[in-house]
């Protein structure tokens, strides 16, 4: 069975219908629970028998971490400790926590929380026993929730001109499923202890602007540059010059 751990009962909700209708013959195998990873009681109860999880719980917009650093704390610093140690006390085959190009020179709450949670991945996997723990960092998924091309699509289909931060800003960009491939990859290949980091292309915000404009329809002429936000960089980093110097090319 798949068990989807989350607070947010209505996604839980969405999915089991969306399950029903899609694959009638095997939803009974996806199960819900109700919990938040802030609280290790109610990760311990979630875990029994469980091979392996994905962690991909987290705040992740980058503003709303900037305002309320402490919940960004509590759900990726101190829920990825709670997971991990009801995992390694349940017997856990592997773990695989989801980071980001924003704990590299992290300057934002966001990131700065997810460089810490990678701290924390890393030190308890040196006593984990039996249960793998890995890493995985890659940068922007293009059309994720919260991301700005679904943003972009929507303003051009309102007839609105499309706004964004910074022209020159770049990004490491990715698709959903190459970002599903790295995780797929991690819990095959990596080793306890793993961060492993995707390789992916760079665009600025301008270029994938028109893109986007080219796709949908939009009028490249009327992008609105509205300034930096709160916490974010100009540039991204995949992975540091420390790094660099002890990374392993995985081709």
């Amino acid at each position: 069975e798949i068990r989807i751990f989350s607070r947010d009962e209505k996604k839980q909700d969405d999915m089991r219908h969306e399950y029903q209708v899609k694959y009638p013959d095997v939803a009974h195998k996806i199960k819900f629970f109700i919990g938040d990873v802030r609280n290790l009681q109610s990760c311990k109860n979630a875990m029994p028998g469980v091979d392996y999880i994905f962690h991909a719980a987290a705040l992740k917009q980058v503003p709303s971490c900037e305002f309320f650093p402490m919940e960004a704390v509590k759900t990726n610093v101190i829920g990825t400790d709670n997971v991990l140690t009801a995992a390694i006390e349940a017997g856990v085959g592997a773990v695989i926590c989801l980071s980001t190009d924003k704990a590299a020179y992290p300057i934002n709450a966001m990131g700065i929380t997810k460089a810490v949670e990678e701290k924390i991945a890393v030190a308890k996997s040196r006593y984990s026993g039996n249960t793998k723990i890995c890493c995985t960092r890659y940068g922007n998924v293009m059309c994720s929730r919260g991301s700005v091309i679904p943003l972009w699509i929507e303003q051009i289909r309102s007839g609105n001109p499309i706004t964004l931060t910074e022209p020159t800003m770049t990004r490491f960009i990715m698709s959903l499923e190459e970002a599903v491939d790295l995780v797929l990859f991690a819990f095959e290949h990596g080793q306890n202890g793993d961060i492993l980091v995707q390789k992916a292309p760079a665009c600025t915000i301008q270029t994938q602007a028109e893109a986007v404009c080219e796709l949908f329809g939009g009028k490249k002429e009327d992008i609105k540059v509205i300034g930096i936000r709160h916490g974010e960089k100009m540039y991204e980093t995949l992975l540091t010059n420390e790094e660099c110097a002890k990374a392993e090319d995985m081709g």
